[in-house]
């Protein structure tokens, strides 16, 4: 394996500003769980305090809100910055497992979530909630907020839930399965090192 001081840095600091917010995220793939998320949702930083701290990922992220009046624009501006970040992240991706999956049970809720790091960025998601929020957080921006995950990241994102009842419970089980499934398909592997995991020999297009 090569020395460490020559395996790339896998960090990447990320900024948007709109008419409607202004969100930066710094992300080190090869952290602790280290975060400090401030959206202004407590729901929203709740769930990306989970993918940070069971992925291992030390995340940064800090959403001001200018013009919001439903929590859509902070919700899915956070999350394209954090999937650019995670982009960004991941370099040529060579030498990654690239796949990973999770299932993961929080009580009565049980969530599978698997996910492709190929570059190909698709989200497949059935995620059924019975309330209209969750804490300060609409039930349907849950789904919007991984969907726009998946396409930022250029990553392919699968989530089932299996079981259920409480809300909030489905959500977290969810956003932890995805912190274990992009823990192991994004580690490194040492036997391809400098390889990219596709027979087309890219994952960059």
């Amino acid at each position: 394996m090569a020395d460490r001081e020559k395996i790339p840095d896998r960090r990447a600091d990320v900024s948007r500003e709109t008419g409607e917010t202004s969100v930066s995220v710094t992300l080190n793939l090869d952290g602790r769980g280290s975060h400090q998320v401030e959206t202004g949702m407590n729901m929203l930083d709740h769930l990306y305090d989970q993918l940070s701290r069971h992925s291992g990922f030390d995340m940064m992220l800090r959403a001001e809100v200018r013009n919001d009046p439903d929590g859509h624009h902070t919700a899915e501006d956070a999350s394209i910055v954090l999937g650019r970040a995670l982009d960004k992240a991941l370099g040529d991706r060579t030498g990654i497992r690239r796949m990973g999956h999770a299932i993961v049970p929080l009580d009565e809720s049980l969530a599978m979530v698997a996910v492709d790091l190929g570059g190909r960025g698709y989200s497949a998601i059935d995620m059924p909630f019975t309330t209209p929020m969750i804490g300060d957080l609409r039930s349907e921006l849950v789904s919007h907020v991984l969907e726009t995950l998946a396409r930022e990241a250029r990553m392919n994102v699968h989530v089932q839930v299996m079981a259920g009842d409480n809300d909030h419970h489905v959500a977290e089980a969810v956003f932890k399965s995805l912190a274990k499934a992009l823990d192991w398909a994004s580690r490194r592997d040492e036997r391809y090192e400098g390889e990219a995991p596709s027979t087309k020999g890219t994952l960059t297009g």
